[in-house]
């Protein structure tokens, strides 16, 4: 039987919740299709913790989620979609449920223990080698010590429906009826139990259930296990069966135990399901700056973090690479490149946050070798990854497994290790369970360790420290954006591509407008210096970092001012905690937020206006880089992801700011004016110029859906004086051809400018080559300008006002 492969045109996600249903979602499918997007792609539906605000918490993967209007709420948003001819790709979560009293599969295990049906659903180690808590699974819940929280009456017996339950504040716990004896005192009930009660912090150094990462409330799951996938699938296939949706996305693939083994799974079970479909499939997967995405991988490609990365690293100018360094170690005191920073974090957050992870690899590394392992030798080695995880199977690695591992092996020899020592683990690797293993915990260090924690430690130029990016890396030369991208073409076309996600540390426009501090590295680390010594912070580094905040993230229009102070301070507390350096999550220091928040108000207070307006110069650069950034996302190999509400400015901080709920009738009526773009140049601070740009892009995708899916991805040669400030490129495929020229490092005619428009005179006889078979022809752009009708042709009518271009040549 044929097939018919889905291919998205483009998705938009929207995060859905409690506050924001199917039916609402229902609401606002003709305005994502006036738009010109085919498919939503939505959070997880399926049903997760009551009152969760993003759903990655699941608590049983049979049931759509009532919260969001279950399954009738999902048949009357499909049936929305099907009208305005467009598809639905959904979330999904593999990796990790709730360990909570609603999960009923986790409420099964902690009532009969291993002999629960569900006790191989998760990742537990019952064979522990502690002995309160072999058979048993340690539930690190309690505020105190056990014996404290029983001494204030804190937990209680109950009984729910007839049965007896454990009551400590608002969480439950059950009762195996087996071991109620009489009035038999508390104490002794609860060690009878299949589980045991512990103080939260307990969690890292005696866990023997694996976490995702260090959230005590989420267990692993083992979907490698036919009689695990099953159940959690089985649902989503049956959605896939029934025409509901076109595709999934993998949330954090690099937690499972065996990656592209699941991949290929998934795949053959949504072919199975898709009755002729070949649905769409995705998978969340952090790609180093260094890697591509191996062949292997049965997928359509990644969510887009490597897009977003390499297309960020494409606006910065490397020339401002000296000054922000220096004025980085000057503020900051530390010498260390980045590479050093996240190895320190890697190395202090597997000790601090995961030591029992490593107990539990250690010990089946020793088994599978037979021969003794150096914990510190463990420690070093995993401290040296620079990418997520090794991958492997029974054959061995691959060569760039082989090569990473290599290199890491390297590293932390350099770092001081007995080379015997190191070849002892790399002799123990190959075994599958320490594949897994190492690989798995590889993962949640690269998570925690770095885009966690190192990420909030180093701000050097803080619009590259991105989920996914590098922030020892400023910038890419424009032939290494066309090798991804022409790599991309040929290998996973249908990749995603994103600048906006739920999971970004800032929102794609914030990056944007910090990247043009790269081109003016000197003057900004001369002002940076006078604010700092004007009014010192609690912490010179942390001073910088909020600097580099307020600039990037100030509203563009005066009415966003209200909330903007109360927005910061909640990003600043989340983003010291994440530092674990004053302050953590789990050990926070009033004081030392106290006096950050206070420094922020007093920021803004004394030197608020001055900030403003440095902010307002370099704003109409900074968009220039957004609508560049939106022009190469739409325009290159893949398939363009819009997260939701970014049409408009996204000025956004981390979450939950960036989940904040979207004025989609504010949306609405601006595509109803149907204005062109150079006509909304002057009123451009609204937004509207990037959705009305996006709308035209996608409008164009509509039309030719093949120069998009299929067509050449071919570099144009640039000449003149302004050559590196343009990225172009063209996409052919029989008689339709398109050419694209983005904009980059504008600080020089924009700053100050009050609109992002670029006088003819400073493109200076900057010319392109069109090839032999395209030279002479016209073109209409989405501006409406005409190309000129020769061999060589002169930017200045392109790219003036407006410096962007996308020609539809004839």
């Amino acid at each position: 039987m044929s097939t018919t492969k889905v291919v998205p045109r483009a998705t938009m996600r929207l995060q859905l919740n409690k506050d924001f249903t199917f039916d609402q979602a229902r609401a606002v499918v003709p305005y994502l299709a006036k738009l010109g997007i085919s498919h939503v792609y939505a959070s997880p539906i399926l049903a997760a913790r009551p009152g969760s605000m993003h759903s990655y918490d699941t608590v049983d993967p049979t049931r759509i989620n009532p919260e969001l209007g279950g399954r009738e709420g999902l048949r009357r948003f499909s049936e929305e979609l099907r009208r305005h001819d467009m598809g639905l790709i959904v979330d999904i979560v593999p990796n990790h449920m709730a360990a909570t009293a609603e999960n009923p599969w986790w409420w099964d295990v902690l009532l009969h223990g291993r002999s629960s049906r569900y006790a191989t659903f998760f990742d537990i180690d019952w064979e522990d080698p502690d002995p309160e808590l072999h058979g048993k699974l340690l539930l690190p819940v309690l505020g105190d010590r056990l014996d404290a929280c029983i001494a204030r009456g804190e937990i209680k017996l109950d009984r729910e429906r007839g049965a007896p339950i454990l009551r400590y504040f608002d969480q439950r716990f059950p009762i195996d009826p087996a071991t109620i004896a009489g009035s038999e005192a508390l104490p002794h009930l609860l060690q009878r139990q299949h589980y045991r009660l512990s103080h939260w912090r307990e969690a890292a150094w005696r866990i023997d259930w694996r976490r995702f990462f260090d959230i005590n409330q989420l267990v692993a799951l083992c979907v490698d296990r036919e009689a695990v996938f099953a159940p959690c699938h089985g649902l989503i296939l049956d959605l896939v069966r029934a025409g509901v949706i076109d595709g999934v996305r993998v949330d954090h693939v690099d937690g499972l135990a065996a990656p592209i083994a699941y991949c290929r799974h998934l795949r053959e079970a949504l072919r199975a399901a898709g009755d002729g479909r070949d649905p769409y499939l995705v998978v969340e997967k952090i790609l180093a700056s260094d890697e591509r995405l191996s062949a292997d991988w049965p997928v359509d490609g990644t969510t887009g973090y490597d897009f977003m990365d390499r297309v960020a690293a494409l606006l910065h100018d490397p020339r401002g690479e000296a000054a922000l360094t220096a004025l980085w170690q000057e503020t900051s005191g530390d010498t260390r490149d980045f590479d050093e920073v996240a190895k320190d974090a890697r190395h202090e957050i597997l000790l601090r946050l995961f030591p029992k992870q490593l107990d539990r690899l250690m010990a089946i590394a020793r088994v599978a070798s037979g021969a003794e392992i150096e914990p510190a030798a463990m420690v070093a080695l995993l401290a040296a990854m620079r990418r997520y995880r090794l991958y492997g199977d029974a054959r061995g690695f691959d060569q760039a497994d082989t090569e990473a591992l290599a290199a890491a092996i390297e590293r932390a020899r350099q770092a001081g290790v007995q080379q015997d020592a190191l070849e002892a683990i790399r002799g123990a690797i190959p075994h599958a369970a320490v594949r897994q293993r190492f690989g798995q915990l590889s993962a949640t260090l690269a998570a925690k360790a770095v885009e966690d924690t190192a990420f909030y430690r180093y701000h050097r130029l803080i619009s590259r420290n991105e989920v996914g990016g590098d922030p020892g890396l400023l910038a890419i030369p424009v032939e290494d954006f066309h090798a991804d991208a022409a790599h991309r073409r040929e290998r996973f076309p249908a990749a995603m591509l994103a600048t906006a996600t739920h999971d970004q540390k800032r929102g794609e426009d914030v990056r944007a407008r910090l990247a043009v501090l790269s081109e003016m590295a000197e003057e900004w680390a001369g002002q940076a210096r006078r604010w700092l010594a004007a009014l010192p912070p609690p912490d010179p580094k942390v001073g910088l970092m909020i600097l580099q905040t307020v600039i990037g993230a100030w509203p563009l229009e005066q009415d966003g001012m209200a909330t903007y102070q109360e927005r910061l301070s909640a990003w600043l507390v989340k983003a010291l905690r994440e530092g674990k350096q004053q302050t953590s999550w789990e050990r926070p220091d009033e004081g030392f937020e106290r006096s950050a928040l206070d420094y922020l108000a007093q920021l803004l207070q004394a030197a608020g206006s001055e900030l403003g307006r440095f902010a307002d110069r370099i704003a109409a650069a900074g968009a220039i880089n957004g609508l560049a950034q939106t022009l190469l996302r739409l325009t290159v190999p893949g398939v363009p992801d819009l997260y939701q509400g970014t049409e408009f400015w996204d000025l956004s901080l981390v979450d939950p700011d960036n989940r904040r709920p979207v004025d989609f009738e504010a949306r609405t009526n601006a595509m109803q004016a149907d204005r062109s773009i150079d006509a909304l140049l002057p009123d451009w601070r609204d937004g509207r110029i990037k959705q009305a740009l996006i709308a035209k892009l996608l409008d164009a995708r509509r039309r030719q859906p093949r120069l998009f899916s299929e067509g050449s991805y071919e570099p144009v040669a640039v000449a003149g004086p302004r050559a590196e400030h343009i990225v172009a490129f063209l996409r052919r495929v029989d008689d339709a051809a398109l050419l694209v020229l983005a904009p980059r490092w504008m600080a020089q005619p924009l700053l100050g400018a009050k609109a992002p428009s670029v006088p003819a005179a400073f493109w200076e006889g900057t010319t392109i080559t069109l090839p032999e078979g395209l030279r002479g022809q016209g073109g209409r752009n989405l501006p409406e300008r005409r190309a000129q009708k020769n061999d060589v042709v002169g930017v200045e009518g392109l790219l003036s006002p407006l410096p962007i271009a996308a020609i539809e040549l004839s």
